[in-house]
Protein backbone atom coordinates (compact mmCIF):
# COMPACT_ATOMS: atom_id res chain seq x y z
CA UNK A 1 0.00 0.00 0.00
CA UNK A 2 1.15 2.79 -1.15
CA UNK A 3 2.09 6.38 0.92
CA UNK A 4 -0.48 9.08 1.04
CA UNK A 5 1.69 11.83 -0.17
CA UNK A 6 -0.46 14.62 -0.80
CA UNK A 7 0.84 17.94 0.30
CA UNK A 8 -1.53 18.89 3.30
CA UNK A 9 -1.73 15.25 4.64
CA UNK A 10 2.43 14.95 4.52
CA UNK A 11 2.48 18.52 6.18
CA UNK A 12 -0.30 16.89 9.10
CA UNK A 13 1.71 14.00 9.50
CA UNK A 14 4.95 15.57 9.98
CA UNK A 15 3.74 18.06 12.45
CA UNK A 16 2.09 15.03 14.42
CA UNK A 17 5.70 13.59 14.56
CA UNK A 18 4.43 10.26 12.98
CA UNK A 19 7.18 10.44 10.49
CA UNK A 20 10.46 11.96 10.03
CA UNK A 21 11.97 13.05 6.19
CA UNK A 22 14.76 10.83 7.11
CA UNK A 23 12.63 7.91 7.92
CA UNK A 24 10.01 8.59 4.68
CA UNK A 25 12.85 8.84 2.08
CA UNK A 26 15.07 6.82 2.34
CA UNK A 27 11.80 3.99 2.49
CA UNK A 28 10.74 5.80 -0.81
CA UNK A 29 13.94 5.46 -2.25
CA UNK A 30 13.87 2.12 -1.21
CA UNK A 31 10.68 1.38 -2.78
CA UNK A 32 11.50 3.31 -6.27
CA UNK A 33 15.00 1.14 -6.11
CA UNK A 34 12.21 -1.94 -6.75
CA UNK A 35 9.78 -0.70 -9.46
CA UNK A 36 12.25 1.06 -11.53
CA UNK A 37 13.12 -2.18 -13.10
CA UNK A 38 9.29 -2.85 -14.12
CA UNK A 39 8.51 0.98 -15.34
CA UNK A 40 11.78 2.43 -16.14
CA UNK A 41 10.91 6.08 -14.49
CA UNK A 42 14.21 6.81 -12.98
CA UNK A 43 17.38 7.79 -14.83
CA UNK A 44 19.23 8.76 -11.68
CA UNK A 45 17.77 7.74 -8.78
CA UNK A 46 19.79 9.63 -5.68
CA UNK A 47 21.46 7.71 -3.57
CA UNK A 48 21.66 7.72 0.20
CA UNK A 49 24.51 9.38 0.34
CA UNK A 50 23.54 12.45 -2.19
CA UNK A 51 19.85 12.22 -0.52
CA UNK A 52 22.24 12.96 3.15
CA UNK A 53 22.71 16.67 2.64
CA UNK A 54 19.10 17.46 1.78
CA UNK A 55 17.98 15.19 4.51
CA UNK A 56 20.46 16.98 6.72
CA UNK A 57 19.47 20.63 6.16
CA UNK A 58 15.95 19.91 7.74
CA UNK A 59 17.10 18.10 10.64
CA UNK A 60 17.86 21.59 12.79
CA UNK A 61 14.41 22.92 11.23
CA UNK A 62 10.62 22.75 12.33
CA UNK A 63 8.10 21.43 9.96
CA UNK A 64 6.33 24.77 10.15
CA UNK A 65 9.32 26.49 9.09
CA UNK A 66 9.43 26.00 5.58
CA UNK A 67 6.17 25.18 2.83
CA UNK A 68 7.38 22.06 1.44
CA UNK A 69 9.37 20.83 4.48
CA UNK A 70 10.50 17.36 3.81
CA UNK A 71 8.49 16.78 0.56
CA UNK A 72 9.73 14.32 -2.09
CA UNK A 73 9.92 15.53 -5.52
CA UNK A 74 10.96 13.81 -8.70
CA UNK A 75 12.87 15.44 -11.47
CA UNK A 76 12.55 14.95 -15.18
CA UNK A 77 16.15 14.76 -16.54
CA UNK A 78 16.15 17.47 -18.79
CA UNK A 79 16.19 19.96 -15.63
CA UNK A 80 19.34 20.67 -13.84
CA UNK A 81 19.85 19.17 -10.55
CA UNK A 82 23.39 20.38 -8.84
CA UNK A 83 25.81 17.07 -8.65
CA UNK A 84 24.07 14.93 -10.19
CA UNK A 85 23.96 14.84 -14.62
CA UNK A 86 21.64 15.71 -16.70
CA UNK A 87 21.08 13.16 -20.06
CA UNK A 88 18.26 14.51 -21.78
CA UNK A 89 17.83 10.74 -22.35
CA UNK A 90 21.55 11.12 -24.39
CA UNK A 91 24.27 9.72 -22.58
CA UNK A 92 26.36 11.43 -25.38
CA UNK A 93 24.94 14.52 -24.53
CA UNK A 94 25.20 14.29 -20.76
CA UNK A 95 27.14 17.14 -18.32
CA UNK A 96 26.98 17.72 -15.05
CA UNK A 97 25.67 20.83 -13.69
CA UNK A 98 27.47 22.73 -10.75
CA UNK A 99 23.75 24.71 -9.70
CA UNK A 100 20.30 23.62 -9.85
CA UNK A 101 18.12 24.51 -12.10
CA UNK A 102 16.39 27.99 -10.84
CA UNK A 103 12.60 26.17 -10.36
CA UNK A 104 14.58 23.33 -8.49
CA UNK A 105 16.98 25.49 -6.07
CA UNK A 106 13.31 27.39 -5.33
CA UNK A 107 11.95 24.06 -3.96
CA UNK A 108 14.36 22.92 -2.22
CA UNK A 109 15.31 26.65 -0.96
CA UNK A 110 11.43 25.77 0.35
CA UNK A 111 12.28 22.34 2.18
CA UNK A 112 11.54 19.65 -0.64
CA UNK A 113 13.99 16.99 -1.61
CA UNK A 114 14.94 15.76 -4.52
CA UNK A 115 14.28 11.89 -5.12
CA UNK A 116 15.97 11.49 -8.58
CA UNK A 117 15.94 12.39 -12.37
CA UNK A 118 13.24 10.71 -14.59
CA UNK A 119 13.09 9.00 -17.70
CA UNK A 120 11.51 11.00 -20.95
CA UNK A 121 11.34 11.01 -24.58
CA UNK A 122 14.66 12.07 -25.75
CA UNK A 123 15.43 15.51 -25.71
CA UNK A 124 11.85 15.79 -24.87
CA UNK A 125 10.81 15.06 -28.63
CA UNK A 126 7.77 13.04 -28.23
CA UNK A 127 4.30 12.42 -26.64
CA UNK A 128 4.61 9.07 -25.53
CA UNK A 129 7.18 7.90 -23.10
CA UNK A 130 8.80 5.13 -25.41
CA UNK A 131 11.82 7.13 -27.03
CA UNK A 132 14.54 6.90 -24.30
CA UNK A 133 18.00 4.43 -24.67
CA UNK A 134 16.74 3.66 -20.94
CA UNK A 135 13.80 1.93 -21.75
CA UNK A 136 10.53 2.69 -21.97
CA UNK A 137 8.42 4.13 -19.33
CA UNK A 138 4.92 1.72 -19.39
CA UNK A 139 1.40 3.20 -17.96
CA UNK A 140 1.04 2.98 -14.25
CA UNK A 141 -2.37 1.35 -14.39
CA UNK A 142 -2.12 -1.16 -17.83
CA UNK A 143 0.79 -2.22 -18.99
CA UNK A 144 -0.21 -2.48 -22.43
CA UNK A 145 -0.13 1.35 -22.38
CA UNK A 146 2.85 3.76 -22.17
CA UNK A 147 2.92 6.56 -19.91
CA UNK A 148 2.96 8.84 -21.74
CA UNK A 149 5.65 11.66 -22.77
CA UNK A 150 7.72 13.65 -22.79
CA UNK A 151 7.91 13.98 -19.12
CA UNK A 152 7.58 10.01 -18.91
CA UNK A 153 9.06 9.06 -15.53
CA UNK A 154 7.84 12.47 -13.92
CA UNK A 155 3.90 11.28 -13.50
CA UNK A 156 4.82 7.82 -12.69
CA UNK A 157 6.62 9.33 -9.31
CA UNK A 158 3.64 10.81 -8.41
CA UNK A 159 1.13 7.97 -9.55
CA UNK A 160 2.97 5.16 -7.74
CA UNK A 161 2.94 7.14 -4.35
CA UNK A 162 7.22 7.36 -4.57
CA UNK A 163 6.25 11.30 -4.34
CA UNK A 164 4.55 13.96 -3.95
CA UNK A 165 4.90 15.92 -7.19
CA UNK A 166 7.38 15.79 -10.20
CA UNK A 167 8.84 18.68 -12.86
CA UNK A 168 8.54 17.78 -16.08
CA UNK A 169 8.78 19.92 -19.23
CA UNK A 170 6.22 20.90 -22.11
CA UNK A 171 6.65 22.01 -25.47
CA UNK A 172 3.63 20.39 -27.60
CA UNK A 173 1.71 18.33 -24.35
CA UNK A 174 4.76 16.76 -22.61
CA UNK A 175 3.03 17.72 -19.05
CA UNK A 176 -0.16 17.37 -20.05
CA UNK A 177 -0.85 13.97 -22.06
CA UNK A 178 0.86 11.85 -19.21
CA UNK A 179 -1.13 13.32 -16.95
CA UNK A 180 -4.29 12.18 -18.11
CA UNK A 181 -2.40 9.23 -18.62
CA UNK A 182 -2.09 8.36 -15.30
CA UNK A 183 -4.99 9.85 -13.79
CA UNK A 184 -2.96 13.05 -12.71
CA UNK A 185 -3.28 17.11 -12.84
CA UNK A 186 -1.01 18.70 -14.82
CA UNK A 187 -0.23 22.19 -15.09
CA UNK A 188 0.99 23.94 -17.86
CA UNK A 189 1.75 27.63 -16.57
CA UNK A 190 1.63 30.44 -18.82
CA UNK A 191 5.07 30.79 -20.63
CA UNK A 192 7.70 32.35 -18.41
CA UNK A 193 5.72 31.78 -15.29
CA UNK A 194 7.98 29.31 -14.18
CA UNK A 195 11.78 30.15 -14.79
CA UNK A 196 12.85 27.39 -17.59
CA UNK A 197 16.91 28.56 -16.50
CA UNK A 198 18.69 25.24 -15.93
CA UNK A 199 16.52 23.36 -18.80
CA UNK A 200 17.67 21.51 -21.57
CA UNK A 201 15.60 23.25 -24.43
CA UNK A 202 13.43 21.55 -27.03
CA UNK A 203 12.40 25.08 -28.19
CA UNK A 204 13.63 27.77 -25.92
CA UNK A 205 11.25 30.23 -27.18
CA UNK A 206 8.10 27.63 -25.98
CA UNK A 207 9.43 25.58 -23.83
CA UNK A 208 6.99 25.62 -19.80
CA UNK A 209 8.26 23.98 -16.89
CA UNK A 210 5.25 21.58 -15.23
CA UNK A 211 4.16 20.08 -12.19
CA UNK A 212 2.37 16.59 -12.01
CA UNK A 213 -0.40 16.48 -8.22
CA UNK A 214 -2.86 14.46 -7.48
CA UNK A 215 -5.18 17.69 -7.25
CA UNK A 216 -5.35 21.11 -8.73
CA UNK A 217 -5.37 22.16 -5.22
CA UNK A 218 -1.94 21.34 -4.63
CA UNK A 219 -0.82 22.27 -8.17
CA UNK A 220 -2.49 25.67 -7.15
CA UNK A 221 0.01 25.92 -3.68
CA UNK A 222 3.12 25.15 -5.91
CA UNK A 223 2.46 27.60 -8.74
CA UNK A 224 1.73 30.10 -5.83
CA UNK A 225 5.33 29.23 -4.12
CA UNK A 226 7.28 29.00 -7.34
CA UNK A 227 6.38 31.50 -10.05
CA UNK A 228 8.74 34.42 -9.60
CA UNK A 229 10.20 36.14 -12.54
CA UNK A 230 13.90 35.02 -12.61
CA UNK A 231 16.59 37.08 -14.15
CA UNK A 232 18.46 34.07 -14.76
CA UNK A 233 16.06 33.25 -17.56
CA UNK A 234 15.75 35.73 -20.04
CA UNK A 235 12.24 34.70 -21.53
CA UNK A 236 10.78 34.87 -17.47
CA UNK A 237 7.72 36.44 -17.01
CA UNK A 238 6.34 38.29 -14.16
CA UNK A 239 2.95 36.85 -12.47
CA UNK A 240 0.39 39.60 -12.06
CA UNK A 241 -1.10 40.29 -9.13
CA UNK A 242 -4.84 38.93 -10.25
CA UNK A 243 -3.06 35.44 -10.93
CA UNK A 244 -1.05 34.79 -7.63
CA UNK A 245 -2.10 32.50 -4.98
CA UNK A 246 -4.72 34.61 -3.79
CA UNK A 247 -6.53 34.04 -7.22
CA UNK A 248 -7.72 30.77 -6.25
CA UNK A 249 -11.09 30.14 -5.09
CA UNK A 250 -15.02 28.93 -5.69
CA UNK A 251 -16.04 29.62 -8.78
CA UNK A 252 -19.06 31.44 -9.61
CA UNK A 253 -21.17 30.94 -13.39
CA UNK A 254 -18.98 31.35 -15.93
CA UNK A 255 -18.95 30.48 -20.00
CA UNK A 256 -16.45 27.72 -21.44
CA UNK A 257 -15.78 27.18 -25.22
CA UNK A 258 -16.76 23.65 -26.65
CA UNK A 259 -15.11 22.64 -29.74
CA UNK A 260 -17.82 22.47 -32.75
CA UNK A 261 -18.54 18.81 -33.28
CA UNK A 262 -16.80 18.70 -37.10
CA UNK A 263 -13.45 19.17 -34.46
CA UNK A 264 -13.49 16.86 -32.23
CA UNK A 265 -11.34 13.92 -33.21
CA UNK A 266 -10.98 10.31 -31.07
CA UNK A 267 -9.09 8.57 -33.79
CA UNK A 268 -11.53 5.91 -33.92
CA UNK A 269 -11.95 5.54 -29.84
CA UNK A 270 -15.45 4.71 -29.29
CA UNK A 271 -15.83 5.97 -25.69
CA UNK A 272 -14.31 9.17 -26.22
CA UNK A 273 -17.32 11.04 -27.57
CA UNK A 274 -19.49 10.14 -24.47
CA UNK A 275 -16.76 10.37 -22.01
CA UNK A 276 -16.33 14.18 -23.40
CA UNK A 277 -20.02 14.74 -23.29
CA UNK A 278 -19.61 13.69 -19.51
CA UNK A 279 -17.07 16.09 -18.92
CA UNK A 280 -19.04 18.61 -20.56
CA UNK A 281 -22.24 18.26 -18.53
CA UNK A 282 -20.02 18.05 -15.73
CA UNK A 283 -18.75 21.52 -16.73
CA UNK A 284 -22.52 22.69 -16.60
CA UNK A 285 -23.21 21.04 -12.99
CA UNK A 286 -20.65 23.47 -11.53
CA UNK A 287 -22.64 26.95 -13.12
CA UNK A 288 -21.02 26.89 -16.78
CA UNK A 289 -22.63 28.32 -19.99
CA UNK A 290 -21.30 25.86 -23.05
CA UNK A 291 -20.46 27.93 -25.97
CA UNK A 292 -19.62 26.17 -29.38
CA UNK A 293 -16.03 27.29 -30.40
CA UNK A 294 -14.60 26.77 -33.83
CA UNK A 295 -11.26 24.74 -33.15
CA UNK A 296 -10.07 25.15 -36.37
CA UNK A 297 -7.93 28.12 -36.42
CA UNK A 298 -5.95 26.54 -33.16
CA UNK A 299 -5.70 23.46 -34.79
CA UNK A 300 -4.37 25.31 -37.65
CA UNK A 301 -1.82 26.44 -35.57
CA UNK A 302 -0.71 23.00 -33.70
CA UNK A 303 0.23 22.14 -37.59
CA UNK A 304 2.76 24.57 -37.26
CA UNK A 305 5.00 22.94 -34.91
CA UNK A 306 5.79 20.10 -36.99
CA UNK A 307 5.09 20.78 -40.36
CA UNK A 308 6.72 25.00 -39.59
CA UNK A 309 10.17 26.21 -39.00
CA UNK A 310 10.14 25.21 -35.06
CA UNK A 311 11.52 21.94 -35.65
CA UNK A 312 14.50 24.05 -37.22
CA UNK A 313 14.81 25.65 -33.09
CA UNK A 314 14.81 21.77 -31.59
CA UNK A 315 17.59 21.09 -34.37
CA UNK A 316 19.62 24.14 -32.79
CA UNK A 317 20.20 22.27 -29.63
CA UNK A 318 21.41 18.42 -30.89
CA UNK A 319 21.93 19.09 -34.18
CA UNK A 320 26.06 19.67 -34.14
CA UNK A 321 25.53 16.42 -31.92
CA UNK A 322 23.01 14.41 -34.91
CA UNK A 323 26.10 15.39 -37.18
CA UNK A 324 29.16 13.90 -35.07
CA UNK A 325 27.64 11.38 -33.72
CA UNK A 326 24.43 10.12 -35.51
CA UNK A 327 24.19 6.93 -33.31
CA UNK A 328 23.96 8.28 -29.83
CA UNK A 329 20.52 9.65 -31.35
CA UNK A 330 17.94 7.59 -31.53
CA UNK A 331 16.11 6.84 -35.07
CA UNK A 332 12.98 8.60 -34.26
CA UNK A 333 14.31 11.19 -33.24
CA UNK A 334 16.43 11.75 -36.22
CA UNK A 335 13.52 11.33 -38.37
CA UNK A 336 11.32 13.90 -36.63
CA UNK A 337 14.41 16.57 -36.85
CA UNK A 338 15.40 15.34 -40.65
CA UNK A 339 14.20 18.20 -42.35
CA UNK A 340 15.56 21.23 -40.12
CA UNK A 341 18.71 22.06 -41.74
CA UNK A 342 16.90 22.96 -44.92
CA UNK A 343 14.37 25.51 -42.98
CA UNK A 344 15.16 28.89 -44.26
CA UNK A 345 14.70 31.98 -42.86
CA UNK A 346 12.01 33.44 -45.21
CA UNK A 347 9.84 29.93 -44.54
CA UNK A 348 10.41 31.40 -40.39
CA UNK A 349 9.41 34.72 -41.09
CA UNK A 350 6.03 33.32 -43.10
CA UNK A 351 5.53 30.72 -40.86
CA UNK A 352 5.46 33.54 -37.73
CA UNK A 353 3.60 35.53 -39.71
CA UNK A 354 0.69 33.43 -40.18
CA UNK A 355 1.06 31.87 -36.04
CA UNK A 356 0.45 35.56 -35.75
CA UNK A 357 -2.88 35.81 -37.92
CA UNK A 358 -4.05 32.51 -36.12
CA UNK A 359 -3.52 34.13 -32.39
CA UNK A 360 -5.05 37.38 -33.27
CA UNK A 361 -8.27 35.23 -34.65
CA UNK A 362 -8.21 32.61 -31.43
CA UNK A 363 -7.74 35.64 -29.39
CA UNK A 364 -10.91 36.88 -30.57
CA UNK A 365 -12.57 33.50 -30.20
CA UNK A 366 -11.61 33.45 -26.52
CA UNK A 367 -12.47 37.65 -25.30
CA UNK A 368 -16.05 36.10 -24.40
CA UNK A 369 -15.05 33.16 -22.56
CA UNK A 370 -13.85 32.27 -19.59
CA UNK A 371 -12.20 29.03 -20.56
CA UNK A 372 -12.24 26.52 -23.26
CA UNK A 373 -12.35 22.29 -22.54
CA UNK A 374 -10.90 19.96 -24.93
CA UNK A 375 -10.22 16.00 -24.19
CA UNK A 376 -6.51 16.04 -23.21
CA UNK A 377 -6.27 13.12 -26.27
CA UNK A 378 -8.30 11.97 -28.50
CA UNK A 379 -7.58 8.45 -27.96
CA UNK A 380 -4.94 6.44 -26.16
CA UNK A 381 -2.20 4.22 -27.77
CA UNK A 382 -1.10 1.10 -26.99
CA UNK A 383 3.02 0.66 -26.73
CA UNK A 384 2.24 -1.75 -30.01
CA UNK A 385 1.10 0.25 -32.06
CA UNK A 386 3.53 3.00 -30.92
CA UNK A 387 6.07 0.29 -32.00
CA UNK A 388 4.28 -0.17 -35.57
CA UNK A 389 3.75 3.83 -36.55
CA UNK A 390 5.63 5.77 -33.91
CA UNK A 391 5.70 9.41 -35.89
CA UNK A 392 1.76 8.61 -36.92
CA UNK A 393 0.75 7.60 -33.02
CA UNK A 394 2.61 10.15 -31.71
CA UNK A 395 1.14 12.54 -33.48
CA UNK A 396 -2.31 11.84 -32.65
CA UNK A 397 -1.80 12.25 -28.86
CA UNK A 398 -0.92 15.86 -29.75
CA UNK A 399 -4.09 16.82 -31.31
CA UNK A 400 -5.60 18.83 -28.28
CA UNK A 401 -1.92 19.93 -26.70
CA UNK A 402 0.37 21.29 -29.54
CA UNK A 403 -1.05 24.74 -30.06
CA UNK A 404 -0.84 25.65 -26.41
CA UNK A 405 2.78 27.39 -26.44
CA UNK A 406 2.48 28.61 -30.38
CA UNK A 407 -0.35 30.72 -28.77
CA UNK A 408 0.95 31.52 -25.40
CA UNK A 409 -2.07 29.89 -23.42
CA UNK A 410 -2.24 28.36 -20.18
CA UNK A 411 -3.52 24.89 -19.85
CA UNK A 412 -4.74 22.15 -17.05
CA UNK A 413 -5.08 19.02 -17.57
CA UNK A 414 -7.45 16.99 -15.02
CA UNK A 415 -8.57 13.71 -14.46
CA UNK A 416 -12.27 12.82 -15.90
CA UNK A 417 -13.21 9.53 -15.15
CA UNK A 418 -12.14 5.82 -16.54
CA UNK A 419 -12.23 3.79 -20.11
CA UNK A 420 -14.04 0.39 -19.38
CA UNK A 421 -10.16 -1.29 -19.71
CA UNK A 422 -9.68 0.73 -16.74
CA UNK A 423 -6.87 3.42 -18.25
CA UNK A 424 -7.44 6.90 -16.88
CA UNK A 425 -9.04 9.55 -19.41
CA UNK A 426 -8.74 13.44 -18.69
CA UNK A 427 -9.67 16.65 -20.09
CA UNK A 428 -8.08 19.96 -20.58
CA UNK A 429 -8.98 23.76 -19.38
CA UNK A 430 -7.38 26.11 -21.21
CA UNK A 431 -7.45 30.17 -21.61
CA UNK A 432 -5.73 33.22 -21.44
CA UNK A 433 -2.52 33.78 -20.57
CA UNK A 434 -2.54 34.19 -16.89
CA UNK A 435 -5.30 32.57 -16.01
CA UNK A 436 -3.50 29.54 -13.97
CA UNK A 437 -4.97 30.09 -11.04
CA UNK A 438 -8.39 30.75 -12.47
CA UNK A 439 -8.52 27.54 -14.28
CA UNK A 440 -6.71 25.76 -11.52
CA UNK A 441 -9.69 26.33 -9.54
CA UNK A 442 -11.89 25.20 -12.21
CA UNK A 443 -10.12 22.54 -12.24
CA UNK A 444 -10.56 21.66 -8.65
CA UNK A 445 -14.49 21.92 -8.48
CA UNK A 446 -14.08 19.63 -11.51
CA UNK A 447 -12.60 17.14 -8.92
CA UNK A 448 -15.39 17.88 -6.10
CA UNK A 449 -13.28 20.09 -4.19
CA UNK A 450 -14.72 23.26 -2.46
CA UNK A 451 -13.17 26.15 -2.54
CA UNK A 452 -13.77 28.54 0.57
CA UNK A 453 -13.24 31.78 1.71
CA UNK A 454 -12.96 33.60 -1.42
CA UNK A 455 -13.79 33.85 -4.95
CA UNK A 456 -11.71 32.48 -8.29
CA UNK A 457 -10.34 35.26 -10.16
CA UNK A 458 -8.43 36.08 -13.67
CA UNK A 459 -7.55 38.55 -16.06
CA UNK A 460 -10.82 40.39 -16.50
CA UNK A 461 -13.01 41.75 -13.61
CA UNK A 462 -16.67 42.46 -13.27
CA UNK A 463 -17.91 46.34 -12.67
CA UNK A 464 -21.34 47.83 -12.05
CA UNK A 465 -22.29 50.57 -13.32
CA UNK A 466 -25.39 53.42 -12.64
CA UNK A 467 -25.38 56.13 -14.94
CA UNK A 468 -23.60 57.57 -17.60
CA UNK A 469 -21.74 54.28 -17.80
CA UNK A 470 -24.46 52.25 -18.89
CA UNK A 471 -25.03 50.88 -22.57
CA UNK A 472 -25.84 53.14 -24.92
CA UNK A 473 -25.26 56.29 -22.68
CA UNK A 474 -23.00 59.01 -23.36
CA UNK A 475 -20.24 57.53 -21.26
CA UNK A 476 -20.46 54.06 -22.29
CA UNK A 477 -17.47 54.11 -24.89
CA UNK A 478 -15.17 54.22 -22.45
CA UNK A 479 -15.77 51.05 -21.05
CA UNK A 480 -15.78 49.44 -24.80
CA UNK A 481 -12.86 50.79 -25.36
CA UNK A 482 -11.18 48.83 -23.05
CA UNK A 483 -12.75 45.29 -24.06
CA UNK A 484 -15.68 46.04 -21.78
CA UNK A 485 -18.77 43.76 -22.68
CA UNK A 486 -22.29 43.51 -20.99
CA UNK A 487 -22.77 40.90 -18.62
CA UNK A 488 -25.61 41.11 -17.14
CA UNK A 489 -28.64 43.75 -16.33
CA UNK A 490 -30.08 43.31 -12.71
CA UNK A 491 -30.72 46.10 -9.67
CA UNK A 492 -28.95 46.37 -6.75
CA UNK A 493 -29.92 45.39 -2.98
CA UNK A 494 -32.65 47.61 -1.62
CA UNK A 495 -29.77 49.91 0.08
CA UNK A 496 -29.32 52.57 -2.08
CA UNK A 497 -30.18 55.88 -2.83
CA UNK A 498 -29.59 57.51 -6.47
CA UNK A 499 -28.74 61.16 -6.67
CA UNK A 500 -28.00 63.38 -10.31
CA UNK A 501 -25.09 65.22 -9.41
CA UNK A 502 -24.72 68.82 -9.87
CA UNK A 503 -22.43 70.00 -12.40
CA UNK A 504 -21.87 68.53 -16.07
CA UNK A 505 -22.48 68.93 -19.19
CA UNK A 506 -22.28 64.98 -18.82
CA UNK A 507 -25.49 64.35 -16.13
CA UNK A 508 -23.78 61.86 -13.75
CA UNK A 509 -25.34 60.01 -10.61
CA UNK A 510 -24.08 59.56 -7.51
CA UNK A 511 -25.16 56.03 -5.53
CA UNK A 512 -25.11 55.85 -2.09
CA UNK A 513 -25.62 53.52 0.29
CA UNK A 514 -27.95 53.90 3.29
CA UNK A 515 -29.19 52.55 6.58
CA UNK A 516 -32.30 53.01 5.78
CA UNK A 517 -35.32 54.35 3.16
CA UNK A 518 -32.78 52.75 0.75
CA UNK A 519 -33.99 51.43 -2.81
CA UNK A 520 -32.97 49.20 -5.42
CA UNK A 521 -31.65 50.86 -8.59
CA UNK A 522 -31.00 49.34 -11.64
CA UNK A 523 -28.02 48.89 -12.63
CA UNK A 524 -25.57 46.10 -15.49
CA UNK A 525 -22.80 44.57 -15.03
CA UNK A 526 -20.07 44.80 -17.10
CA UNK A 527 -16.52 42.88 -17.32
CA UNK A 528 -13.32 44.54 -18.66
CA UNK A 529 -9.45 43.47 -18.60
CA UNK A 530 -8.38 43.53 -15.41
CA UNK A 531 -5.05 45.12 -17.44
CA UNK A 532 -7.33 48.09 -18.54
CA UNK A 533 -9.11 48.26 -14.68
CA UNK A 534 -6.32 51.11 -13.78
CA UNK A 535 -6.76 53.77 -16.50
CA UNK A 536 -10.28 53.50 -15.91
CA UNK A 537 -10.13 54.18 -12.56
CA UNK A 538 -7.30 57.18 -12.85
CA UNK A 539 -10.03 58.87 -15.52
CA UNK A 540 -13.31 58.75 -12.67
CA UNK A 541 -13.56 62.57 -11.50
CA UNK A 542 -14.54 63.59 -7.78
CA UNK A 543 -16.61 62.78 -5.78
CA UNK A 544 -17.18 59.42 -7.59
CA UNK A 545 -14.80 56.51 -7.13
CA UNK A 546 -14.85 52.46 -7.37
CA UNK A 547 -15.77 50.33 -4.49
CA UNK A 548 -17.77 47.76 -3.06
CA UNK A 549 -21.82 47.75 -4.45
CA UNK A 550 -24.26 45.16 -3.11
CA UNK A 551 -26.74 43.22 -5.73
CA UNK A 552 -29.62 42.76 -5.06
CA UNK A 553 -28.73 38.69 -4.89
CA UNK A 554 -26.42 39.38 -2.23
CA UNK A 555 -23.37 39.29 -4.61
CA UNK A 556 -20.66 42.66 -3.45
CA UNK A 557 -19.07 43.48 -6.37
CA UNK A 558 -17.02 46.52 -7.79
CA UNK A 559 -18.67 49.32 -8.84
CA UNK A 560 -19.34 53.20 -8.53
CA UNK A 561 -19.34 54.66 -5.21
CA UNK A 562 -19.95 58.46 -4.17
CA UNK A 563 -18.35 60.33 -1.36
CA UNK A 564 -21.13 62.08 1.23
CA UNK A 565 -19.95 65.59 0.25
CA UNK A 566 -20.14 65.21 -3.76
CA UNK A 567 -24.16 65.07 -2.62
CA UNK A 568 -23.92 68.48 -2.37
CA UNK A 569 -26.54 70.22 -4.63
CA UNK A 570 -27.02 67.38 -5.67
CA UNK A 571 -31.20 65.95 -6.89
CA UNK A 572 -32.43 62.79 -5.34
CA UNK A 573 -33.70 60.93 -8.07
CA UNK A 574 -34.46 57.37 -6.18
CA UNK A 575 -38.10 57.36 -6.93
CA UNK A 576 -37.47 56.57 -10.86
CA UNK A 577 -35.41 53.12 -9.74
CA UNK A 578 -32.46 54.07 -11.81
CA UNK A 579 -30.55 56.28 -14.06
CA UNK A 580 -32.39 55.46 -17.03
CA UNK A 581 -35.47 55.80 -16.47
CA UNK A 582 -34.46 59.28 -14.72
CA UNK A 583 -33.19 60.05 -17.85
CA UNK A 584 -36.13 59.34 -19.97
CA UNK A 585 -38.64 61.52 -17.53
CA UNK A 586 -36.36 64.17 -17.96
CA UNK A 587 -36.86 64.02 -22.12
Amino acid sequence: MKDDLRLDVLRARYASGECSPRRLLLALREQAEALNPEFNLFIHLLSVEELEPYLAALESRAPDTLPLYGVPFAIKDNIDLAGVPTTAACPAFAYTPQRSASVVQQLIDLGAIPLGKTNLDQFATGLNGTRSPYGACRNSVLNDYPSGGSSAGSPLTVALGLASFALGTDTAGSGRVPAALNNLVGLKATKGLLSTAGVVPACRTLDCVTTFTASAAEASQLLALIAQQDPQDAYSRANPAWNDGTAFGAVRPFRFGVPLAQDLEFFGCTEGPGLFAAAVERLQALGGEAVSLDLSPFLEAARLLYEGPWVAERYSVIGDLAQTRPEAILPVIHAVLAKAPQVSGVQTFRAQYRLQALKAECDRLLAELDCVLTPTLGRPVTLAELAEEPVLRNAELGYYTNFMNLLDYAAVAVPSGFMDNGLPWGVTLFGRAFTDQYLLSLAHAYQGGQAAGREARHDQVRLVVCGAHLDGLALNGQLRQRGARLLETTRSSPNYRLYALAGGPVKRPGMVRVAEGGVAIAVEVWQLPSSELGSFLIGIPAPLGLGKLQLDDGRWETGFICEGHGLDGATDVSAWGGWRAWLSAQS
